[in-house]
């Protein structure tokens, strides 16, 4: 949860199905480098009625430190229901998944499956494990096993996309499976609205940054890691900037400003053009306001069908339009139906020239009604406590914590 995913894609969930009544417990693995927020998180659950059970993630040495952790989680998890009795585990992947799966069968509890993708050929084609190596190949063949066993014993399927529900639903080996709810990446369209942006903030950031009145920005939010293709968004870049005599390409993001420049200079883009600079989640509006047009290129895998980029819907709904490549999840179609930016079938110079980079002929209010229509988190809630009121054991009363308490 100190990770800014985990703020972003899990805490506002759950503070929002808290306030509707229900009562939970979060227990998740939290990585040592931003174990300083842990204080500032468990005070935000607190608040919001949300009771957390952080506990130390580890990383080294691959696999063994993953077996570990899950003993632990599997361990305090059913410590936790001999306290508590819970009615439903709610899990958040296939590792987590593991452990509510075994305390369905043991103690009759239900399950929520919220995937978030095929996470084990994720692994594979992101070439975190080989299928040459005998142990991750046996990793994989575990977790593909254990994919057709939740899909067929949960209570309720999560898919982050409807191109992701379509794959699982052709597939003839899974009898059993419970209708799949499509829930995306939402955002919260309350903080990510640009008439709440302080448009003396985002100049006091233009300048801190050094980018100039004149200057076309082409933005990137977010890592840069396994998925995203930096060295083909540097050559979009390149294009760009042969169109555009004033231009910056403006990274808000935590990666190394040098592995992104040298990146560049390869390409013959100079450093003046490349910013780098990181961020707290509740600032990304302010900085995202400085895009005249924001990028993003995914590899178009198999495992990336189940996709939602959680960047997609906050750009959205700061009407921020979006160059982006096809195939992956329910991108293409969300962009074509909110008319907010261009799809690319190509990653060539001649697709990059033909691009429109006008952004006054791009409709703001209607790239932000499609984050509306795709990506609110008041409907994701409301999603969310339909499958909880489904398949609960008790109905939830549906009172908001600070009623229960008055």
């Amino acid at each position: 949860m100190t990770d800014s995913l985990g703020q972003s894609q899990v805490l506002p969930y759950l503070f929002g199905l808290a306030n509707k009544g229900v009562e939970i417990h979060l227990l998740s693995f939290e990585k040592q480098e931003f174990s300083k927020d842990i204080h500032r998180i468990k005070q935000l659950c607190q608040e919001n009625g949300i009771t957390w059970h952080p506990q130390s993630y580890t990383k080294k040495p691959p696999l063994i430190s993953t077996v570990r952790d899950i003993r632990k989680m599997k361990k305090v998890a059913y410590q936790l229901h001999q306290k508590v009795n819970f009615d439903i585990v709610h899990c958040r992947s296939y590792i987590p998944a593991l452990i509510g799966r075994s305390l369905q069968k043991s103690h009759g509890v239900k399950l929520v499956f919220d995937m978030r993708g095929f996470w084990a050929d994720e692994r594979i084609e992101g070439g975190i494990w080989s299928k040459t190596n005998p142990v991750f190949k046996k990793a994989y063949n575990f977790f593909k096993q254990k994919e057709l066993d939740f899909f067929n014993s949960s209570d309720a399927i999560v898919s982050l996309t409807h191109n992701g529900k379509e794959e699982i639903e052709s597939w003839n080996n899974i009898p059993n499976h419970p209708p799949i709810e499509v829930i995306p990446c939402c955002v919260d369209l309350d903080h990510f609205q640009a008439n709440k942006v302080n448009s003396k903030s985002v100049e006091t950031k233009r300048n801190e940054l050094g980018i100039n009145k004149n200057d076309f920005v082409l933005g990137y939010v977010g890592s840069i890691g396994t998925w995203y293709m930096l060295p083909e968004m540097l050559d979009y870049y390149a294009v760009l900037r042969e169109q555009k005599s004033e231009s910056k390409f403006l990274f808000i993001s935590r990666e190394s400003k040098e592995n992104i420049v040298n990146l560049a200079k390869e390409k013959g883009i100079p450093e003046s053009e490349i910013i780098v600079t990181g961020t707290p989640h509740n600032e990304v509006p302010t900085y995202v306001s400085l895009f005249d047009f924001s990028i993003f290129f995914i590899r178009p895998t198999f495992s990336k069908k189940a996709s939602s980029p959680t960047k997609q819907g906050e750009l959205m709904a700061l009407g921020i339009p979006i160059i982006c490549t096809a195939g992956v999840g329910d991108t293409d179609m969300i962009i074509k139906d909110a008319n907010a930016g261009i799809v690319l079938e190509k990653l060539d110079t001649e697709s990059y020239q033909a691009c429109n980079l006008i952004p006054e002929e791009y409709d703001k209010a209607e790239i932000r009604a499609g984050a509306e229509k795709w990506y609110s988190l008041k409907n994701g809630v409301e999603k969310y406590f339909g499958i909880y009121e489904k398949i609960g054991r008790k109905k939830f009363k549906g009172v908001g914590r600070r009623e229960r308490e008055n």
